[in-house]
């Protein structure tokens, strides 16, 4: 009988930790996420325009207080406006910058503020065992 309480008890727990709504912090990274996503899907896709290819590229890191720059520049981009993808795109990326700069002003922290890390993202260190192999 304890262990089936015990066992109803960690489900309880568990149901109610996948309730909880998001955090700002949460909701921006997962946009962000979706949107630098959706972009290069965009880039590489059958029916690129050649608009498209004349975006600015879209990186977002959260935490480079250049992204809020970034976005704006993305949003006010003249071209492409034919484009649905793009458009969409656009609203994603002014909905982002939205949440960045009201609802979510005072949760989030920038670790730095270098531009360029934006234009040419680090990529991640290969491991060892992949180069081996």
């Amino acid at each position: 009988m304890k262990v089936l309480l015990s066992l109803i008890a960690l489900l309880s727990a568990a149901l109610l930790t996948k309730a909880a709504p998001p955090t700002c912090y949460s909701r921006v990274l997962s946009l962000s996420k979706e949107i630098t996503q959706s972009f290069k899907e965009l880039q590489t896709s059958k029916a690129v325009d050649s608009c498209v290819e004349m975006l600015p590229r879209l990186y977002l890191d959260i935490h480079n207080y250049c992204v809020l720059a970034k976005l704006r520049d993305f949003v006010a981009y003249p071209r492409c406006e034919r484009v649905l993808e793009v458009s969409e795109l656009k609203e994603k990326a002014r909905s982002l910058y939205t949440i960045m700069i009201s609802h979510c002003r005072r949760d989030l922290v920038f670790l730095t503020d270098d531009c360029s890390a934006l234009e040419s993202p680090a990529l991640p260190p290969i491991e060892p065992s992949i180069i081996d192999s």
